[in-house]
This record gives C-alpha cells, sequence and structure tokens, in this order.
C-alpha cells in the first residue's frame, strides 16, 4: 500500500485528487492538508510514501513545504502538482528535491502512474511539464547544450539509453520493460548515470537528457 499525503489549499480540488487516486487500491491518502504548514505537520506525524503537494497555497507555499518535508522526513517523496503558468516554480522546485511534476489539468492515469513512479523511488515529469522545464532553463541553450553533450560523452551507449528514458519520465520498471532487462539491472545503471553525471536525483539527470538531445 502507498500512503499518500495530500495538500492542496482547494478543497473541491482534494476532492477530485483523493476521488480519482481511490481507482487505485494500492494508493491510500492517509492525511489531507489545506496549507503548507499543516502539510508539514502531516507529513512529520504520518510518515507517507508520497506528499502531492500543490504549489500555491496559504501558510507556506509548497516549494517550502516541500524542502522542509524533505528535511524533516526524508522518507517520504514530493510530488509537485502545477499548472502551465507556473513554469518559475517548477525550476525553483528542483533545488528542494522534488521527485514528480503533474499537471493538475492532466490524464487522471498520469497521476496514479506518477505517485506510483515516485514511491518505487523513481522521478516522474509528465512529458508536457518536462518541456516546459526545459524551455524555462533555456536561458543559454548552446552553452547547456554542449555541456550536457559532454556531460553524456562519459556514458556508455547503454547508460545513454537509460538516461533518454529517464528523461522521458519512465519509471525503472517501464524501462526494464522496454530495454528487455530486469528491474534491479535498471536501478543499477540509473545509479551509475547519476554518479557518472553529478547529480543528486533523477529530475537533474532527465533534464540533462533534455539538454543533451537525447529525449525528442
Amino acid at each position: 500500500m502507498i500512503r499518500i499525503l495530500l495538500a492542496d489549499d482547494e478543497a473541491l480540488m482534494r476532492a477530485g485528487v483523493r476521488a480519482i487516486l481511490a481507482a487505485d487500491p494500492e494508493l491510500d491518502v492517509v492525511a489531507e492538508a489545506g496549507d503548507g504548514r499543516q502539510a508539514v505537520d502531516l507529513a512529520i506525524s504520518h510518515h507517507p510514501d508520497v506528499a502531492l503537494l500543490d504549489i500555491r497555497m496559504p501558510r507556506l507555499d509548497g516549494l517550502a513545504a516541500a524542502a522542509e518535508i524533505r528535511g524533516a522526513a526524508p522518507g517520504t517523496a514530493v510530488v509537485m502538482l502545477t499548472t502551465f503558468g507556473e513554469d518559475d516554480y517548477i525550476a525553483k522546485a528542483l533545488d528542494v528535491g522534488a521527485a514528480g511534476f503533474l499537471l493538475k489539468s492532466g490524464d487522471p492515469r498520469e497521476l496514479i502512474a506518477g505517485i506510483r513512479a515516485v514511491a518505487e523511488g523513481a522521478a516522474y515529469l509528465s512529458p508536457r511539464v518536462a518541456q516546459r522545464v526545459i524551455a524555462q532553463l533555456s536561458g543559454g541553450r548552446m552553452v547547456r547544450g554542449a555541456r550536457a553533450r559532454d556531460r553524456v560523452e562519459a556514458l556508455t551507449g547503454r547508460e545513454r539509453e537509460v538516461l533518454a528514458l529517464v528523461g522521458a519520465g519512465l519509471s525503472n520498471a517501464e524501462i526494464a520493460g522496454r530495454l528487455h532487462l530486469v528491474e534491479g539491472t535498471v536501478k543499477a545503471y540509473v545509479s551509475a548515470i547519476l554518479t557518472r553525471l553529478d547529480v543528486r536525483n533523477r529530475v537533474q539527470a532527465a533534464i540533462i537528457a533534455h539538454e543533451a538531445g537525447l529525449v525528442a
């Protein structure tokens, strides 16, 4: 069972997300918060597997709440809910350790897939969110692209394949299926990739994959 903390200041939005998650018997919303401060407190007291946070919330916004949760409850992975108008916040969320980015207007199946992936230790970027992240970070695109390509050159051919799929938002299980590998082997590849690229998490690796042109 994947235990979830749901935080959004709009009760109607929380109800809608809760209803979507209820369709999967392995997902359980164990706590709900209407603001960022309450979300932090509930994460500390309930130790959920995943905290699903709206970016804009009263008292403490989603970014600040994510940073506090990652520090006080490191076993809780953070997924940010966003809209297309909040590119700025998405970029900043990379620095606070968010492992997932989902659109409120996205496909409900994407919401479930994202939470499952993050709970399994993967990262998940909605494909459309990933496009916006790269666009938002595109200042000096040629320089960034050249640097990313240089870093990717240090990887083996198979590692580049795995990195491209990480950049496309696939979980370890999905990558294993795509490349006909066992999931444990994929985990080992991902760990090696993070070390070689000198990045902290899969989200940062995914950005490098996009900048290097590994993801269409």
